[in-house]
């Protein structure tokens, strides 16, 4: 066994025994708070670390770098746009988010949080909710198996697609299904700085040993896509302060998106405290503007070294592993590349859970069986983890290869969940005057507005379904919040005494 596939080996083993250890450390306390919240009781470091791990997924080491390397600097307005919405999540919603989700009857899921905050009896909101997340989640999820069969037919050239996803998806199921809400935080903890030492190691190590040939930048190649069979031309021309106004609007869209991103705003309530915050914001906002730069930097210097090699058979998306292959020796890559694989599974095992908590808490508990008992739940809560991790599978096995099919997938479920949540998460925190039949509104103007903007507009004029979603949600929020009559007082009370929530 080569110190390759021996690092990515041990890396998988010590993955999978977090999830076990947590299992058998919690049976005592095997709640729905524990299992899908941790208890509220992640620390600023882990919560900071989780956050950032399950928000940048392998598209952070493949898609991106594949996509800049392919297409040029343009398409840095997606990493400047993320990097924005970051500092604008942590500083703006964070602390009202685990403030306001306390008040709220201590809400578990970011569904019930709405309902909660609203004192509603009504199911609606929820079901709406549930639903939107698990079509998203599902697509989601599936973006990560695609990048993590890829590392694995790299390290395991014998093992086919969908064998290496089987492996992918057990290993996943492993942390998730055994070990709830703590294991999945610990392990992204983990993953998280392994991502950061990856990221940071490869542009320090090819500044250091490489002549820069900045002659590369403007050559243009070209390869036959794998779905269409069109030809596809790479041209790096594009630098990013001359991008068009659609890359620039599209990729700042992405910042947006965090506003809604339930696997993210989860991480906020689940914080012990509110004073918290402030730590954890600031390890967050260090870790995503280095790593950032470091993919940018990553797909510049493939463009230098590595274009002709990648880009004639449109294999951009393999920058980052080709890199750590030559760079480092057996082992250190083989470290590096399970960054990939922890950036994938962070990701996925964080969609999985909220997925799972909220059909159960938002759906199959207040719903199907009001009477279910805590342990009924909770299997129910494991046995959806499953379902949905089968169904991801799927939808994973019909998408094409290359770095694209795993942006189009995370770029479909970023802006699902961006344009119905973002708009209402922020109005419930800032707006007392909110209401409950507006929520309503914004998130089903948000999700149809998306839908059909990606349906039949996002191709011809070039611009991101998130940006008309998220106006959208936001208007119609605003619209019937105004026509409706005014909250109650129980309501406005509610507002103010989270605002004054501090520990």
């Amino acid at each position: 066994m080569n110190g390759e596939v021996l690092a990515f080996v041990l890396y998988f083993i010590i993955i999978v025994s977090v999830g076990i250890y947590f299992f058998f450390k919690e049976r005592s306390n095997d709640s729905q708070a524990n299992f899908f919240l941790g208890g509220r009781q992640m620390g600023p470091w882990v919560t900071a670390m989780s956050s950032t791990a399950s928000d940048m997924s392998a598209w952070l080491l493949m898609g991106l770098p594949g996509s800049i390397l392919a297409f040029g600097f343009g398409q840095m307005w997606i990493g400047i746009g993320l990097g924005l919405g970051t500092i604008a999540n942590w500083i703006f919603v964070a602390k009202r988010l685990r403030q306001f989700s306390h008040a709220a009857g201590d809400a578990i899921t970011v569904p019930q949080y709405l309902s909660n905050r609203f004192l509603s009896s009504s199911n609606t909101l929820q079901v709406i909710c549930a639903i939107i997340f698990f079509v998203c989640f599902t697509v989601y999820v599936a973006s990560a198996y695609v990048a993590g069969a890829s590392v694995f037919t790299t390290i395991f050239p014998s093992l086919s697609g969908q064998t290496a996803m089987i492996i992918f998806a057990l290993a996943m199921l492993a942390i998730t299904f055994f070990g709830g809400f703590k294991a999945v935080c610990w392990t992204d903890f983990f993953q998280a700085m392994l991502m950061f030492a990856a990221l940071l190691a490869v542009p320090i190590i090819i500044a250091v040993t490489k002549d820069m040939d900045t002659a590369a930048l403007g050559v243009v190649y070209s390869y036959q896509d794998a779905v269409s069979g069109e030809m596809v031309e790479c041209a790096f021309g594009t630098g990013i302060f001359n991008s068009s106004w659609q890359d620039i609007i599209s990729g700042l869209a992405w910042g947006l998106g965090y506003f809604g991103m339930p696997h993210i705003l989860v991480r906020f309530m689940s914080i012990e405290k509110p004073s918290m915050v402030k730590k954890s914001a600031v390890m967050a906002i260090v870790w995503i503007i280095v790593t950032l730069s470091c993919a940018c930097l990553i797909a510049y210097f493939g463009r230098m070294f590595l274009a002709e090699e990648l880009l004639t058979v449109g294999a951009q998306k393999m920058v980052f592993i080709e890199f750590a292959r030559r760079l480092f020796p057996g082992i250190l890559a083989g470290v590096l590349m399970a960054a990939i694989m922890a950036a994938s599974m962070s990701t996925a095992d964080s969609q999985l859970l909220v997925a799972s908590s909220s059909f159960t808490s938002d759906i199959y508990k207040p719903i199907i069986r009001k009477e279910a008992s805590e342990k009924e739940v909770l299997a129910v809560g494991r046995i959806v983890v499953v379902v949905v991790a089968i169904i991801a599978f799927f939808i994973a096995s019909s998408k094409g290869e290359g770095a694209q099919a795993i942006m189009n997938l995370v770029e479909n479920a970023w802006a699902g969940f961006g344009a119905s949540f973002g708009p209402v998460i922020l109005l419930s925190l800032f707006w007392r005057r909110f209401t409950y039949k507006g929520a309503i509104a914004g998130v089903l103007g948000g999700a149809i507005v998306d839908v059909l903007w990606l349906s039949f507009l996002s191709a011809t004029t070039g611009v991101y379904e998130l940006f008309p979603g998220f106006i959208a949600g936001l208007i119609c929020a605003v619209v019937v919040t105004l026509i409706d009559k005014a909250p109650d007082k129980e309501i406005t009370d509610l507002f103010d005494r989270a605002l004054k929530e501090e520990e």
